[in-house]
Protein backbone atom coordinates (compact mmCIF):
# COMPACT_ATOMS: atom_id res chain seq x y z
CA UNK A 1 0.00 0.00 0.00
CA UNK A 2 2.63 2.68 0.81
CA UNK A 3 6.41 2.58 1.34
CA UNK A 4 7.82 2.42 4.72
CA UNK A 5 10.60 4.37 6.57
CA UNK A 6 11.50 2.83 9.72
CA UNK A 7 13.54 4.90 11.78
CA UNK A 8 14.77 1.42 14.51
CA UNK A 9 15.45 -1.52 15.16
CA UNK A 10 18.08 -3.78 16.91
CA UNK A 11 18.68 -6.53 14.15
CA UNK A 12 22.32 -5.83 14.39
CA UNK A 13 22.57 -6.44 18.37
CA UNK A 14 20.24 -9.56 17.60
CA UNK A 15 22.58 -10.42 14.88
CA UNK A 16 26.24 -10.26 16.72
CA UNK A 17 24.69 -11.88 20.10
CA UNK A 18 22.18 -14.15 19.24
CA UNK A 19 22.71 -15.12 14.87
CA UNK A 20 19.83 -13.81 13.43
CA UNK A 21 20.03 -13.86 9.67
CA UNK A 22 17.52 -11.97 7.26
CA UNK A 23 16.72 -15.73 5.63
CA UNK A 24 16.76 -18.15 8.17
CA UNK A 25 15.57 -16.16 11.37
CA UNK A 26 15.32 -17.41 14.54
CA UNK A 27 12.39 -18.10 16.18
CA UNK A 28 11.94 -14.94 18.24
CA UNK A 29 13.42 -12.69 15.67
CA UNK A 30 11.18 -9.76 13.93
CA UNK A 31 13.08 -8.07 11.67
CA UNK A 32 13.50 -10.69 8.14
CA UNK A 33 13.99 -9.70 4.99
CA UNK A 34 10.84 -11.55 3.55
CA UNK A 35 8.47 -9.34 5.82
CA UNK A 36 10.48 -6.19 5.00
CA UNK A 37 9.73 -6.42 1.56
CA UNK A 38 6.28 -7.83 1.92
CA UNK A 39 5.45 -4.93 4.00
CA UNK A 40 6.48 -2.44 1.73
CA UNK A 41 10.05 -1.14 3.62
CA UNK A 42 12.24 1.00 1.79
CA UNK A 43 14.10 2.81 4.57
CA UNK A 44 15.02 0.74 7.68
CA UNK A 45 17.61 2.38 10.12
CA UNK A 46 19.96 -0.76 11.73
CA UNK A 47 21.05 0.23 14.88
CA UNK A 48 23.99 -0.69 16.96
CA UNK A 49 22.71 -0.94 20.08
CA UNK A 50 25.37 -0.48 23.44
CA UNK A 51 24.57 -3.37 25.76
CA UNK A 52 26.41 -2.08 29.18
CA UNK A 53 25.50 -5.08 31.03
CA UNK A 54 28.19 -6.99 28.46
CA UNK A 55 32.12 -7.63 29.22
CA UNK A 56 32.79 -5.73 25.80
CA UNK A 57 33.86 -2.75 25.78
CA UNK A 58 31.53 0.10 24.23
CA UNK A 59 33.30 0.31 21.31
CA UNK A 60 34.16 -2.98 20.71
CA UNK A 61 30.28 -4.09 20.61
CA UNK A 62 29.61 -1.15 18.09
CA UNK A 63 32.25 -2.47 15.76
CA UNK A 64 31.58 -5.59 15.42
CA UNK A 65 27.61 -4.46 14.84
CA UNK A 66 28.83 -2.33 11.91
CA UNK A 67 31.11 -5.40 10.52
CA UNK A 68 27.67 -7.12 11.04
CA UNK A 69 26.28 -4.35 9.31
CA UNK A 70 28.26 -4.32 5.89
CA UNK A 71 28.32 -7.82 6.17
CA UNK A 72 24.72 -7.49 5.66
CA UNK A 73 24.71 -5.47 2.42
CA UNK A 74 27.28 -7.55 1.13
CA UNK A 75 25.03 -10.78 1.54
CA UNK A 76 21.70 -9.25 0.30
CA UNK A 77 22.20 -7.28 -2.68
CA UNK A 78 17.83 -5.98 -1.20
CA UNK A 79 20.00 -3.65 0.92
CA UNK A 80 21.81 -0.79 -0.24
CA UNK A 81 22.59 2.20 2.13
CA UNK A 82 20.50 5.54 1.83
CA UNK A 83 21.61 8.45 -0.71
CA UNK A 84 20.06 11.39 -1.90
CA UNK A 85 18.88 9.53 -5.48
CA UNK A 86 17.30 6.87 -3.64
CA UNK A 87 13.54 6.17 -5.20
CA UNK A 88 11.15 3.86 -2.78
CA UNK A 89 9.85 2.55 -6.03
CA UNK A 90 13.58 0.83 -6.81
CA UNK A 91 12.52 -2.66 -5.13
CA UNK A 92 15.55 -1.89 -2.88
CA UNK A 93 15.69 -1.34 0.44
CA UNK A 94 17.34 1.43 1.79
CA UNK A 95 19.96 1.49 4.88
CA UNK A 96 20.91 4.12 7.47
CA UNK A 97 22.89 3.31 10.09
CA UNK A 98 22.79 4.76 13.74
CA UNK A 99 23.94 4.10 17.20
CA UNK A 100 22.05 3.40 20.13
CA UNK A 101 24.29 4.64 23.29
CA UNK A 102 26.94 7.38 23.39
CA UNK A 103 29.02 4.65 25.49
CA UNK A 104 30.43 4.21 21.84
CA UNK A 105 32.44 7.26 21.29
CA UNK A 106 34.16 6.98 24.63
CA UNK A 107 34.13 10.77 25.45
CA UNK A 108 36.14 11.24 22.13
CA UNK A 109 35.95 13.65 19.03
CA UNK A 110 37.91 11.33 17.09
CA UNK A 111 35.74 7.92 17.43
CA UNK A 112 32.99 9.80 16.61
CA UNK A 113 34.73 11.38 13.40
CA UNK A 114 35.90 7.78 12.64
CA UNK A 115 32.44 6.12 13.35
CA UNK A 116 31.02 8.96 10.73
CA UNK A 117 33.57 7.68 7.95
CA UNK A 118 32.14 4.14 8.47
CA UNK A 119 28.85 5.19 7.74
CA UNK A 120 27.44 6.39 11.08
CA UNK A 121 24.52 8.83 10.40
CA UNK A 122 22.49 8.76 13.80
CA UNK A 123 23.10 8.45 17.04
CA UNK A 124 21.27 8.55 20.43
CA UNK A 125 22.90 10.03 23.62
CA UNK A 126 22.30 7.50 25.99
CA UNK A 127 20.12 4.52 26.23
CA UNK A 128 18.20 3.89 29.90
CA UNK A 129 21.21 4.88 32.09
CA UNK A 130 23.33 7.95 32.78
CA UNK A 131 26.20 8.34 31.04
CA UNK A 132 29.02 10.69 30.47
CA UNK A 133 27.11 12.28 27.49
CA UNK A 134 23.71 13.05 29.29
CA UNK A 135 21.11 11.92 32.00
CA UNK A 136 18.98 9.32 30.60
CA UNK A 137 14.46 9.37 30.81
CA UNK A 138 14.69 5.93 32.84
CA UNK A 139 17.39 6.86 35.28
CA UNK A 140 17.51 8.64 38.54
CA UNK A 141 18.34 12.26 38.93
CA UNK A 142 16.69 14.03 35.35
CA UNK A 143 19.98 14.97 34.93
CA UNK A 144 20.93 17.22 31.54
CA UNK A 145 24.03 16.99 29.22
CA UNK A 146 27.64 17.25 30.65
CA UNK A 147 31.01 19.37 29.02
CA UNK A 148 31.68 16.37 27.18
CA UNK A 149 27.98 15.72 26.05
CA UNK A 150 27.64 19.84 24.54
CA UNK A 151 31.02 18.93 23.17
CA UNK A 152 29.80 16.21 21.15
CA UNK A 153 26.61 17.75 20.28
CA UNK A 154 28.65 20.48 18.33
CA UNK A 155 30.96 18.17 16.70
CA UNK A 156 27.72 15.75 15.59
CA UNK A 157 26.24 18.82 13.80
CA UNK A 158 29.84 20.11 12.37
CA UNK A 159 30.04 16.58 10.83
CA UNK A 160 26.10 16.34 9.64
CA UNK A 161 25.62 13.35 12.04
CA UNK A 162 21.71 13.60 13.19
CA UNK A 163 20.86 13.82 16.77
CA UNK A 164 18.57 11.20 17.68
CA UNK A 165 17.07 12.49 21.44
CA UNK A 166 14.74 9.21 22.00
CA UNK A 167 15.87 8.09 25.42
CA UNK A 168 17.45 11.14 26.51
CA UNK A 169 16.25 13.13 29.43
CA UNK A 170 13.86 15.53 29.62
CA UNK A 171 16.50 18.39 31.08
CA UNK A 172 18.48 16.24 28.20
CA UNK A 173 15.94 16.91 25.55
CA UNK A 174 15.80 20.63 26.50
CA UNK A 175 19.49 21.40 26.12
CA UNK A 176 19.81 19.74 22.97
CA UNK A 177 16.97 21.53 21.48
CA UNK A 178 18.47 24.69 22.54
CA UNK A 179 21.99 24.16 21.50
CA UNK A 180 21.82 22.07 18.47
CA UNK A 181 22.28 23.78 15.02
CA UNK A 182 21.21 21.21 12.96
CA UNK A 183 17.10 19.55 13.25
CA UNK A 184 17.21 17.16 15.43
CA UNK A 185 14.65 13.43 15.82
CA UNK A 186 13.36 10.98 18.09
CA UNK A 187 13.84 7.58 16.32
CA UNK A 188 11.23 6.07 18.30
CA UNK A 189 9.41 8.01 20.65
CA UNK A 190 5.59 8.17 21.91
CA UNK A 191 3.57 10.93 23.29
CA UNK A 192 3.13 11.16 27.01
CA UNK A 193 -0.06 12.82 26.92
CA UNK A 194 -1.60 9.58 25.29
CA UNK A 195 0.29 7.29 27.93
CA UNK A 196 1.86 9.27 30.62
CA UNK A 197 5.85 6.92 30.39
CA UNK A 198 8.97 8.73 31.41
CA UNK A 199 10.84 7.42 27.82
CA UNK A 200 7.41 9.08 25.89
CA UNK A 201 7.89 13.20 24.82
CA UNK A 202 5.78 16.06 26.41
CA UNK A 203 3.79 17.66 23.85
CA UNK A 204 6.22 20.55 24.31
CA UNK A 205 8.55 18.26 22.93
CA UNK A 206 7.33 17.25 19.84
CA UNK A 207 6.12 20.70 19.26
CA UNK A 208 9.44 21.66 19.23
CA UNK A 209 11.18 19.38 17.52
CA UNK A 210 8.68 20.13 14.90
CA UNK A 211 9.37 23.36 14.63
CA UNK A 212 12.88 23.20 13.94
CA UNK A 213 12.61 20.83 10.93
CA UNK A 214 12.90 17.50 13.14
CA UNK A 215 10.45 14.37 13.19
CA UNK A 216 9.01 11.62 15.91
CA UNK A 217 9.01 8.15 15.36
CA UNK A 218 6.21 6.35 16.95
CA UNK A 219 7.63 2.69 18.43
CA UNK A 220 5.70 -0.06 18.99
CA UNK A 221 6.86 -1.28 22.79
CA UNK A 222 4.37 -2.46 24.41
CA UNK A 223 5.17 -0.51 27.91
CA UNK A 224 4.92 3.05 25.59
CA UNK A 225 2.00 2.39 24.14
CA UNK A 226 -0.86 1.95 26.64
CA UNK A 227 -1.50 0.61 30.43
CA UNK A 228 -2.87 -2.49 29.17
CA UNK A 229 -0.77 -5.38 29.30
CA UNK A 230 -1.71 -6.11 26.11
CA UNK A 231 -1.15 -3.03 23.12
CA UNK A 232 -2.72 -3.33 19.27
CA UNK A 233 -2.29 -1.31 16.29
CA UNK A 234 -5.31 1.04 17.47
CA UNK A 235 -2.89 1.68 20.32
CA UNK A 236 -0.05 2.56 17.65
CA UNK A 237 -2.80 4.95 16.20
CA UNK A 238 -3.81 6.99 18.90
CA UNK A 239 0.28 7.92 19.73
CA UNK A 240 0.62 8.91 15.86
CA UNK A 241 -2.68 10.53 16.10
CA UNK A 242 -1.49 12.77 19.17
CA UNK A 243 2.02 13.43 17.60
CA UNK A 244 -0.10 15.21 14.65
CA UNK A 245 -2.16 16.93 16.21
CA UNK A 246 0.97 18.46 18.07
CA UNK A 247 3.66 18.26 15.52
CA UNK A 248 1.73 18.54 12.34
CA UNK A 249 1.14 16.12 9.23
CA UNK A 250 4.90 16.17 8.43
CA UNK A 251 6.46 15.54 11.95
CA UNK A 252 4.76 12.28 12.59
CA UNK A 253 7.25 8.91 11.70
CA UNK A 254 7.31 5.26 12.32
CA UNK A 255 10.20 4.25 15.00
CA UNK A 256 8.85 0.41 15.50
CA UNK A 257 11.81 -0.50 17.56
CA UNK A 258 11.26 -4.38 16.10
CA UNK A 259 13.62 -7.00 17.46
CA UNK A 260 14.09 -4.64 20.62
CA UNK A 261 11.16 -6.08 22.76
CA UNK A 262 9.97 -9.11 23.63
CA UNK A 263 6.80 -8.38 23.81
CA UNK A 264 4.94 -7.31 20.43
CA UNK A 265 1.10 -5.67 20.15
CA UNK A 266 -1.44 -8.50 19.07
CA UNK A 267 -1.76 -6.99 16.14
CA UNK A 268 1.91 -6.45 14.69
CA UNK A 269 4.12 -8.48 15.26
CA UNK A 270 6.92 -7.85 12.15
CA UNK A 271 7.18 -5.68 9.45
CA UNK A 272 4.72 -7.85 7.34
CA UNK A 273 2.38 -6.30 9.35
CA UNK A 274 2.89 -2.24 8.15
CA UNK A 275 -0.29 -2.42 6.18
CA UNK A 276 -2.52 -3.50 8.77
CA UNK A 277 -1.49 -0.50 10.35
CA UNK A 278 -2.01 1.61 7.53
CA UNK A 279 -5.32 0.93 6.91
CA UNK A 280 -6.29 1.79 10.16
CA UNK A 281 -5.14 4.88 9.72
CA UNK A 282 -7.53 5.11 6.77
CA UNK A 283 -10.43 4.20 9.05
CA UNK A 284 -9.36 7.02 11.46
CA UNK A 285 -9.53 8.91 8.37
CA UNK A 286 -6.06 10.00 7.33
CA UNK A 287 -5.73 10.33 3.38
CA UNK A 288 -3.50 8.52 1.78
CA UNK A 289 -1.25 11.64 0.66
CA UNK A 290 -1.00 12.22 4.54
CA UNK A 291 -0.54 8.43 5.08
CA UNK A 292 2.84 8.27 2.73
CA UNK A 293 4.57 11.04 4.70
CA UNK A 294 3.80 9.36 7.68
CA UNK A 295 4.60 6.03 6.13
CA UNK A 296 7.70 7.25 4.32
CA UNK A 297 8.43 10.58 3.12
CA UNK A 298 9.07 12.48 6.53
CA UNK A 299 11.63 10.48 7.88
CA UNK A 300 13.09 10.01 4.32
CA UNK A 301 12.73 13.74 3.87
CA UNK A 302 14.82 14.26 7.61
CA UNK A 303 17.63 12.28 7.33
CA UNK A 304 18.58 12.31 3.07
CA UNK A 305 20.25 15.78 4.62
CA UNK A 306 22.49 13.72 6.30
CA UNK A 307 23.66 11.12 3.83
Amino acid sequence: MFPVSDGHCDFLYGAVQSGYDMIQPKKEQTIRLEDMLHGGVALQFFACWIDTTLHAQPLHQCITMIDAYERMLKEHQEFTPLTREFQPESGKIATVLSVEGGEAVDGSMAILRVLYRLGVRAMTLTWNENNELSGAALARGNKGLTAIGRDIIDEMCALGMAIDVSHLSDRGIDQVLARATRPVFASHSNARSIYDNPRSLTDEFIREIAKQGGTVGVNFYYLQLSKSPVACIDDIVRHICRVVEIGGIGCCAIGSDLDGMHQYPKDFKTSRDFPALFEALIKRGFSEADIYRIAYQNLHDYIVQFV
